[in-house]
């Protein structure tokens, strides 16, 4: 049973083969910390997802289901990443790259007979504007990879498609060196957020996507 006031859901990963420690374990539930005080009008849900090809999606849509969020935000992790990368698009592949239990993809659709692409439902460019706005870096990205992140954010995107009132659904991808210790140093790339701009530009992302909620 759903609860009466509307629900925000975030999601963050936690650690796989190469990672030792995953910001968004740590983040996440910082942010939701800070939401439940900044919008006390809302349930926040947070959740830390296992990179886990089959249980990840499970967890996922029992969150939907239970929840009926109006906007599922989650959160991974880029060895690349220096800054906020909002992903757009979301695409209909799984890499054939094991996962934390050792397991690879069944299959190398997200979906079987899914589309090629759905893209997010984040007003993206408002959200880069007020981020910069408040010093938060941050870019956009047209490539989500096609390991776990990429196929939560498909899964998210499709789930939406089905519902009579679809959540709003987005990824974005923090620096994994917000994490000390994450993973070798010499793999990944100068980190430009700090923990409480990492949960400050959450707060924004979040405000901006709820002024395009459904009522």
């Amino acid at each position: 049973m759903t609860s009466q006031r509307p629900t925000v859901l975030l999601t963050g990963f936690g650690a796989f083969p190469g990672i030792a420690a995953n910001a968004t374990e740590t983040l996440v539930p910082q942010l939701a910390a800070a939401a439940r005080e900044r919008f006390p009008d809302y349930d926040i849900v947070d959740a830390v997802l296992p990179v886990d090809w089959n249980r990840a999606p499970e967890l996922l849509q029992s969150l939907l289901s239970a929840n009926a969020p109006r906007l599922a935000l989650h959160f991974g992790i880029s060895q690349g990443a220096e800054d906020f990368r909002i992903e757009r698009v979301s695409r209909n592949v799984c890499e054939p790259r094991h996962d934390a239990c050792g397991a690879l993809p069944a299959e190398v659709a997200v979906v079987k007979s899914g589309a090629d692409t759905l893209s997010t439902t984040l007003p993206i460019e408002r959200i880069v504007e007020r981020l910069k706005a408040i010093g938060v870096p941050c870019c956009t990205s047209d490539d989500a990879g096609a390991y776990l992140c990429n196929a939560l954010l498909y899964h998210s995107l499709a789930a939406a498609s089905t519902q009579a009132r679809p959540h709003i659904a987005g990824f974005v991808h923090i620096p994994a060196a917000l994490a000390a210790g994450a993973c070798d140093p010499a793999e990944i790339v100068e980190c430009r957020l700090t923990w409480p701009t990492a949960v400050a530009g959450g707060l924004e992302i979040i405000a901006t996507c709820l002024e395009d909620a459904p009522a």
